[in-house]
Protein backbone atom coordinates (compact mmCIF):
# COMPACT_ATOMS: atom_id res chain seq x y z
CA UNK A 1 0.00 0.00 0.00
CA UNK A 2 1.41 3.30 -1.17
CA UNK A 3 5.00 2.23 -0.51
CA UNK A 4 4.36 1.71 3.20
CA UNK A 5 5.33 -1.95 3.14
CA UNK A 6 1.85 -3.19 4.01
CA UNK A 7 1.24 -6.69 2.60
CA UNK A 8 -1.35 -6.95 -0.18
CA UNK A 9 -3.30 -9.55 1.82
CA UNK A 10 -3.34 -7.39 4.99
CA UNK A 11 -7.14 -7.09 5.23
CA UNK A 12 -7.82 -10.76 4.66
CA UNK A 13 -5.08 -11.88 7.02
CA UNK A 14 -6.23 -9.54 9.78
CA UNK A 15 -9.96 -10.05 9.25
CA UNK A 16 -10.45 -6.34 8.62
CA UNK A 17 -12.77 -4.81 6.04
CA UNK A 18 -12.11 -1.77 3.91
CA UNK A 19 -13.87 1.26 5.37
CA UNK A 20 -15.65 3.79 3.21
CA UNK A 21 -14.49 7.28 4.04
CA UNK A 22 -17.28 9.44 5.48
CA UNK A 23 -18.43 12.33 3.32
CA UNK A 24 -20.81 13.95 5.80
CA UNK A 25 -19.49 14.85 9.25
CA UNK A 26 -20.89 16.60 12.30
CA UNK A 27 -18.77 18.34 14.93
CA UNK A 28 -19.21 16.87 18.43
CA UNK A 29 -16.90 19.21 20.34
CA UNK A 30 -13.21 19.68 20.96
CA UNK A 31 -10.87 17.11 22.45
CA UNK A 32 -8.57 17.83 25.39
CA UNK A 33 -5.97 19.25 22.97
CA UNK A 34 -8.48 21.72 21.52
CA UNK A 35 -8.91 19.91 18.19
CA UNK A 36 -12.35 19.47 16.66
CA UNK A 37 -13.77 15.95 16.78
CA UNK A 38 -16.18 15.00 13.99
CA UNK A 39 -18.37 11.95 13.45
CA UNK A 40 -20.87 10.74 10.87
CA UNK A 41 -24.32 12.15 11.70
CA UNK A 42 -25.91 9.03 13.24
CA UNK A 43 -22.78 8.22 15.27
CA UNK A 44 -22.63 11.86 16.41
CA UNK A 45 -26.21 11.77 17.67
CA UNK A 46 -25.62 8.48 19.49
CA UNK A 47 -22.38 9.80 21.04
CA UNK A 48 -24.09 12.94 22.32
CA UNK A 49 -26.92 10.90 23.84
CA UNK A 50 -24.45 8.47 25.45
CA UNK A 51 -22.15 11.24 26.73
CA UNK A 52 -25.12 13.14 28.16
CA UNK A 53 -26.52 10.03 29.88
CA UNK A 54 -23.13 9.34 31.45
CA UNK A 55 -23.03 12.95 32.66
CA UNK A 56 -26.46 12.58 34.25
CA UNK A 57 -25.00 9.61 36.12
CA UNK A 58 -21.99 11.65 37.27
CA UNK A 59 -19.40 10.55 34.70
CA UNK A 60 -17.60 12.79 32.23
CA UNK A 61 -16.72 11.13 28.94
CA UNK A 62 -14.37 12.89 26.50
CA UNK A 63 -14.10 12.26 22.76
CA UNK A 64 -10.38 12.22 21.95
CA UNK A 65 -10.75 11.48 18.25
CA UNK A 66 -13.37 10.60 15.69
CA UNK A 67 -13.14 10.79 11.91
CA UNK A 68 -9.68 10.38 10.39
CA UNK A 69 -9.13 10.42 6.63
CA UNK A 70 -7.26 7.73 4.76
CA UNK A 71 -4.66 10.34 3.83
CA UNK A 72 -4.18 11.27 7.49
CA UNK A 73 -3.77 7.59 8.40
CA UNK A 74 -1.00 7.36 5.79
CA UNK A 75 0.67 10.48 7.24
CA UNK A 76 0.63 8.99 10.74
CA UNK A 77 2.16 5.73 9.52
CA UNK A 78 4.81 7.52 7.46
CA UNK A 79 5.76 9.59 10.53
CA UNK A 80 6.17 6.42 12.62
CA UNK A 81 8.23 4.80 9.86
CA UNK A 82 10.35 7.95 9.74
CA UNK A 83 11.09 7.51 13.45
CA UNK A 84 12.42 4.03 12.76
CA UNK A 85 9.40 1.95 13.77
CA UNK A 86 8.75 -1.17 11.72
CA UNK A 87 5.54 -1.54 9.75
CA UNK A 88 4.76 -4.71 11.73
CA UNK A 89 4.94 -2.87 15.06
CA UNK A 90 2.90 0.06 13.70
CA UNK A 91 0.14 -2.27 12.49
CA UNK A 92 -0.21 -3.64 16.00
CA UNK A 93 -1.33 -0.23 17.26
CA UNK A 94 -3.23 1.10 14.26
CA UNK A 95 -4.99 -0.22 11.19
CA UNK A 96 -3.59 0.24 7.71
CA UNK A 97 -4.92 3.11 5.60
CA UNK A 98 -8.32 2.14 4.26
CA UNK A 99 -9.00 -0.28 7.11
CA UNK A 100 -9.33 2.08 10.07
CA UNK A 101 -12.83 2.35 11.49
CA UNK A 102 -12.06 6.05 11.99
CA UNK A 103 -12.37 6.56 8.20
CA UNK A 104 -16.08 5.75 8.41
CA UNK A 105 -16.81 8.53 10.90
CA UNK A 106 -18.35 5.90 13.19
CA UNK A 107 -15.33 5.23 15.42
CA UNK A 108 -14.64 7.16 18.56
CA UNK A 109 -11.71 7.16 20.96
CA UNK A 110 -13.15 7.88 24.42
CA UNK A 111 -11.45 8.90 27.63
CA UNK A 112 -11.87 10.91 30.79
CA UNK A 113 -10.74 14.51 31.35
CA UNK A 114 -7.88 14.11 33.82
CA UNK A 115 -6.21 10.94 32.54
CA UNK A 116 -3.75 10.35 29.70
CA UNK A 117 -5.65 9.49 26.51
CA UNK A 118 -5.42 6.26 24.58
CA UNK A 119 -3.82 4.08 27.24
CA UNK A 120 -4.79 0.65 28.48
CA UNK A 121 -5.20 2.20 31.95
CA UNK A 122 -8.57 3.51 30.74
CA UNK A 123 -10.00 0.04 31.38
CA UNK A 124 -9.54 0.59 35.12
CA UNK A 125 -11.77 3.66 35.17
CA UNK A 126 -15.38 3.95 36.26
CA UNK A 127 -16.06 5.40 32.80
CA UNK A 128 -14.89 2.20 31.08
CA UNK A 129 -17.04 0.08 33.41
CA UNK A 130 -19.99 2.31 32.54
CA UNK A 131 -19.28 1.95 28.80
CA UNK A 132 -19.10 -1.84 29.06
CA UNK A 133 -22.54 -1.82 30.67
CA UNK A 134 -24.23 0.88 28.58
CA UNK A 135 -22.49 1.55 25.24
CA UNK A 136 -24.29 -1.20 23.36
CA UNK A 137 -27.66 0.34 24.21
CA UNK A 138 -26.45 3.46 22.34
CA UNK A 139 -25.17 1.40 19.40
CA UNK A 140 -21.46 1.33 20.27
CA UNK A 141 -19.24 -1.75 20.61
CA UNK A 142 -15.65 -2.18 21.74
CA UNK A 143 -13.63 -2.85 18.58
CA UNK A 144 -10.37 -4.24 19.91
CA UNK A 145 -10.83 -6.28 23.09
CA UNK A 146 -7.99 -8.29 24.57
CA UNK A 147 -6.70 -11.01 22.26
CA UNK A 148 -8.79 -9.79 19.33
CA UNK A 149 -8.34 -11.63 16.00
CA UNK A 150 -7.15 -8.50 14.16
CA UNK A 151 -3.63 -8.37 15.63
CA UNK A 152 -4.27 -4.93 17.09
CA UNK A 153 -3.40 -4.28 20.73
CA UNK A 154 -6.15 -4.05 23.34
CA UNK A 155 -7.80 -0.64 22.95
CA UNK A 156 -10.35 -0.06 25.72
CA UNK A 157 -10.83 3.51 24.45
CA UNK A 158 -11.85 2.61 20.87
CA UNK A 159 -15.60 2.24 20.30
CA UNK A 160 -17.46 1.78 17.00
CA UNK A 161 -21.01 2.85 16.27
CA UNK A 162 -22.99 0.04 14.64
CA UNK A 163 -26.45 1.53 15.08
Amino acid sequence: MSGLGIPADYGARRGLSLQVEATELVPVGKNTEGRDVELAPRAAGAWVRMRDQAAREGLVLVAHSGFRSIARQEELIRAKLGKGQSIDSILQVMAAPGYSEHHSGNALDIGVPDAPPLTEDFDGTEAFSWLKSHALSFGFRLSYPRDNPHGIVYEPWHWFYTG
